[in-house]
């Protein structure tokens, strides 16, 4: 039976430098990196730290810029790859309300000076506000400041000021502005926590303020029509929180979490606490369902319950504790439908005069997987099939199936499905309908990289300190190892393999093959890796029995283990077969059960005699055009005759028969060198593929005595802020790039 609740888990292994524990600092996620920054405990931390959740590894990035000074319960705002930071306690006492922003795709820091709002002051110097971004804007609200004209005084004054700053389309803010609002709003606080939710079904986005700080602890929960403006108290059900303030509330799907913080001290721990002690830290997760405004507040025996009887992980470790002990100042960010939780204040604990913090790493597994993205291929050979997958940010592990659709026997004789160029050279437009053996995404060498390139997965080998990947070779060309593979359905891969910049597989619709008979899945294996080479499938046990995930997906035991290889003991193997077409779908699994599955793809493995896809693909640009080289396929099997070269272009306007994501091709080179040039004008004749990120596409096919080969598809990444409908020119500016998957 799947467990029905979230499950907290501990992230025991990680590598890299990491940060030393902390309250008071702020975290956001950019993809699946969470990014940490200032807080402190033996002195206000400088360094900016990222996580990286996907490979389990801390770095410091190099930033540069304007760098700013360390800081503590300041506001932090995050909007694509650029994060806020504004004001917080950059020394005892002294507070500030600096803003500065940092592009996460370059580590650079700039301090900004947004105009004040019209006949009136901007935002005084303050800690402990909120600071929320939605659309263009973030929104400020409360906070406290420091009265005291002595430097090493403190007299808190609580605020409830209430103000916008209006950011700029890709960097810098425009400024503040005092938005005119009705119903009242929230009292002077600090410590409190805000989100924004904005519900599926439409209406007006709504922001939320819980609980704070004023003298004294709250729970009421605020909520603002951004719309209107109009500030309620809306009315809930359920029991809702202690009153807290030092906690976090962050969103999922319709649910606020809220964890943490200090409460007050209730009659159970009165005994365990010193004299007159009115404050604790809590563990205590309360869950707020948005669209129906009802609290459900979960224990963590509650939780120890639901690990009893619902899904439990065969890595998991024993005498493991199953809940985040009691803190308040830590950080919470969401990546995906997981809520990491780090560090933060132990309590009134102290150790040499400094506080004593937490050093765990934890997240809350709040769903299943969710549908991971179509299988993708990397290598086709005569009897193995090397397939990919990108990686799902709530998934422990991976089900992998395969479906073959024609037979070995009927297939033999059938011609390799690979485009075969016309006799004539010239520009001619052709509808090539067939699909390349590989895809792979390239940016030009040199160019500005739109994420930071420490969140690729690492190849084995390579290194785990958090280093930017180097490019190697020639300075003014990009390495891109593409390998062989033959793909149908939509997905697409990153690879870092020679250690090289980015580039990322891809695959193109093409039109499904019809099934005759019942269709049946086989499982080909359980996968923590992000690839597999498919050489064979489990065909179903003697009680007709396929892997026992499946089946505990909807069962009714009470207890249900995570499958091992274990799993597939005493199946048959059936081995893959040349020339035949099989469809392969994937599913997540984690804590909480089997996620849906993927797009369903279909890939062929290779008849004898063709020569593969043409390798190694580099790009370099020049002013006027674009040079492209390219290795021979690795395997040749006879001597190569000549290569051609296509790319895709733009259809005509009266053409309206043309399937969705077919694109059509001209062949722009064909001869026996392993280059090509193309030039400005044909590239201003290209096609902008949007169907993964924006991309102009070309394929480089091989032929030898026996005909065309698989062909290799590149797809070159443009720059999607800087086009417009309009334009088709190749740009040379880099996309924002995406975690890699290494294949090797």
């Amino acid at each position: 039976m799947i467990n029905k609740g979230p499950l907290w888990k501990r992230v025991r292994s990680y590598a890299g430098p990491v940060p030393r524990a902390r309250h008071g600092h702020r975290a956001v996620a950019i993809r699946e990196l969470v990014v940490v920054f200032g807080g402190g405990n033996e002195g206000i931390a400088t360094n900016l730290h990222v996580y990286n959740s996907v490979t389990k590894q801390w770095f410091l990035p190099a930033v540069r810029g304007d760098i700013p000074p360390g800081c503590a319960a300041h506001g932090f705002a995050c909007e694509g790859t650029r994060i806020l930071v504004f004001g917080g306690m950059v020394e005892f006492g002294q507070y500030t309300n600096s803003l500065y922003e940092l592009q996460a795709s370059r580590w650079l820091w700039k301090k900004l000076k947004p105009r004040p709002p019209k006949n009136a002051s901007p935002p005084c110097p303050r800690i402990g506000h909120s600071f929320t971004l939605h659309a263009n804007k973030c929104y400020l609200l409360g906070g406290m400041a420091n009265d005291s004209e002595d430097p090493n005084g403190n007299i808190p004054r609580y605020l409830d000021d209430f103000y916008e700053l209006e950011l700029q389309a890709q960097s810098g803010v425009k400024g503040w502005s005092i938005p005119e609002t009705k119903g009242g709003g929230p009292s002077a606080r600090e410590s409190h926590s805000s989100v924004v939710y904005c519900s599926k079904g439409g209406g007006s986005p709504k922001l939320y303020i819980f609980g704070g700080m004023c003298g004294h602890r709250l729970n009421d929960l605020w909520q603002l029509d951004i719309e209107t403006m109009t500030w309620s108290l809306p009315p809930t059900r359920g029991q809702p929180p202690l009153p807290r303030s030092l906690h976090t509330s962050n969103v999922i799907g319709n649910k606020l979490y809220v964890f943490g913080g200090w409460v007050p001290v209730g009659e159970a721990e009165e005994a365990l606490t010193a004299d007159g002690v009115k404050w604790i830290c809590t563990s205590s997760l309360s869950i707020l369902n948005l669209d129906t405004l009802t609290w459900h507040n979960l224990t963590p025996e509650e939780h120890q319950q639901g690990l009893d009887s619902g899904v439990q992980l065969v890595e998991q470790e024993e005498g493991s504790t199953h809940w985040p002990k009691a803190r308040a100042g830590h950080c919470a960010v969401t990546v995906g439908t997981r809520l990491y939780v780090w560090s933060g204040r132990d309590g009134y604990k102290k150790y040499n005069n400094y506080q004593v913090c937490c050093k765990d790493l934890w997240y809350l597994e709040t769903e299943r997987p969710s549908t991971p993205g179509a299988v993708f291929l990397v290598k086709s050979t005569i009897s193995m099939l090397h397939v990919a997958w990108r990686p799902l940010p709530a998934a422990e592990c991976y089900l992998l199936q395969v479906q073959p659709i024609t037979s070995p026997h009927s297939s033999s004789s059938e011609p390799q499905s690979t485009p075969t160029p016309p006799p004539d050279p010239g520009d001619r437009k052709e509808h090539i309908q067939k699909d390349p053996q590989s895809t792979a995404d390239v940016k030009v060498k040199g160019e500005r990289e739109s994420l930071p390139q420490e969140s690729l997965l690492r190849p084995k080998g390579t290194s785990e300190d958090g280093a930017d990947i180097q490019p190697t070779g020639d300075k003014d060309q990009e390495g891109v190892s593409v390998m062989p593979s033959d793909m149908n359905k939509a997905g697409k891969l990153n690879s870092a393999s020679q250690c090289q910049n980015e580039r990322e597989m891809s695959s193109i619709p093409s039109q499904q093959s019809e099934i005759t008979k019942e269709s049946v899945w086989f499982d080909v294996g359980l996968f923590k890796t992000l690839y597999c080479e498919v050489t064979h499938y489990f065909l179903p046990s003697e009680n007709g029995d396929t892997a026992s995930i499946l089946s505990a997906r909807n069962s009714s035991d009470s207890e249900w283990k995570l499958p091992g290889p274990h799993s597939f003991t005493g199946r048959e193997k059936q081995e893959l077969a040349s020339g035949v077409t099989y469809k392969f779908r994937l599913a997540g699994l984690n804590s909480r059960g089997l996620g849906d599955f993927s797009p369903v793809s279909e890939f062929k493995t290779c008849q004898p005699g063709f020569p593969g896809a043409p390798s190694a693909v580099k790009i370099t640009k020049d002013t006027d055009s674009v040079h492209i080289t390219w290795e021979p396929p690795t395997s040749l099997s006879g001597k190569i005759l000549e290569y051609s070269m296509y790319l895709a272009v733009r259809k005509s306007r009266g053409n309206s028969v043309e399937r969705p994501g077919e694109l059509a091709f001209i062949r722009i080179y064909r001869g026996t060198k392993t280059s090509c040039t193309v030039s400005e004008a044909q590239l201003s004749n290209a096609h902008i593929d949007c169907s993964a990120r924006p991309a102009v596409v070309f394929r480089i096919a091989a032929k030898n005595e026996q005909g065309y080969g698989p062909a290799t598809q590149i797809r070159w990444l443009q720059d999607a802020s800087k086009l417009k409908s309009s334009v088709t020119q190749a740009d040379s500016s880099a996309p924002a790039a995406e975690p890699d998957t290494t294949c090797r």
